[in-house]
């Protein structure tokens, strides 16, 4: 006689074996992600590493690390994603605070681009030209530190940053207030936004204003409101991506007699008040990571 067995039990039975090859598949899945995500896992760490040893470099100023405090050199460049196999321009670097991170960093697989006013054009302030000056002395001075940096000049009342779609990275501080004063920051987020590959990445920093603060006001203290920046990224084609309070200093009230200016590292106060504004430190600032569309 041929026996059957109960229909619960070959259920039961059923439902463990697919059950045993859910659970199969499921840690297949999972050692799958694992292997893909191993690699990214150990460039990231290995990226960490590089810039941890460009900040610590011997080649930079020591003024210039005493003000890490306030400018999160790490997490801010950690926040944009620059890594060091990426084409990095970084615009109007001054007398290259940052160039003495990123330079380094990038040297081995990468290449820095320091974009800055065409000291060609005659008719500009002078410190523009100082500040490009002191920038090639500065690369000039250590090829073995900084490698083959780029200094790459454009016009300000027409801003070209290179050939459309050859950055990886575009990177900005304390800059947009200057071009929101001289009416033409359309036109450079619009040049950001060309230059960029698709999915690149433009990192801004910048003085942050109160918000509802009148343009006016921006325009006369160099403190600029969060959304007036976004609408600008925006308006270009950007897509904001994510907004951190890195570089946020709750003890700036921004309401200052000589604006932004009147503290560090300008300092445009009278000396008797220079306890006040050394304790309060450098601008409240805004990071603001946009990518433009794959």
């Amino acid at each position: 006689m041929k026996r059957t067995l109960p229909v619960v039990l070959l259920s039961s039975l059923v439902s463990v074996a697919l059950a045993g090859c859910a659970s199969s598949a499921h840690d297949a899945t999972n050692e799958a992600a694992a292997a893909a995500t191993a690699p990214a896992a150990a460039a990231t760490a290995n990226n960490g590493a590089a810039l941890d040893a460009a900040l610590a470099g011997s080649i930079r100023d020591p003024r210039n690390v005493a003000r890490d405090q306030y400018r999160h050199p790490r997490e801010t460049l950690t926040f944009f994603g620059v890594a060091p196999q990426q084409t990095v321009i970084e615009i109007t670097p001054g007398a290259g605070w940052y160039s003495e991170i990123l330079a380094p960093y990038l040297k081995d697989g990468g290449h820095y681009v320091a974009a800055v006013w065409d000291d060609a054009i005659t008719g500009q302030p002078k410190y523009r030209y100082d500040l490009n000056k002191t920038l090639r002395a500065k690369f000039a001075g250590n090829a073995a530190a900084y490698g083959t940096p780029e200094v790459r000049v454009f016009d300000p009342k027409a801003p070209n940053f290179g050939r459309a779609g050859s950055a990886d990275t575009v990177l900005t501080f304390r800059n947009a207030h200057n071009w929101v004063s001289d009416g033409n920051a359309e036109t450079y987020f619009k040049a950001f936004y060309d230059v960029l590959k698709p999915g690149g990445v433009l990192g801004v920093v910048d003085h942050r204003a109160k918000p509802g603060t009148d343009l006016a006001k921006q325009k006369e203290s160099g403190y600029l409101t969060q959304d007036l920046v976004i609408q600008l990224a925006q308006g270009a084609g950007f897509v904001l991506e994510e907004k951190s309070e890195i570089n946020a200093n709750p003890k700036d009230t921004t309401d200052h007699p000589n604006g932004v200016w009147t503290l560090p590292p300008v300092n445009r106060h009278d000396a008797a008040d220079d306890a006040k504004y050394k304790a309060i430190g450098e601008s409240d600032r805004m990071t603001l990571r946009f990518r433009k569309a794959k």
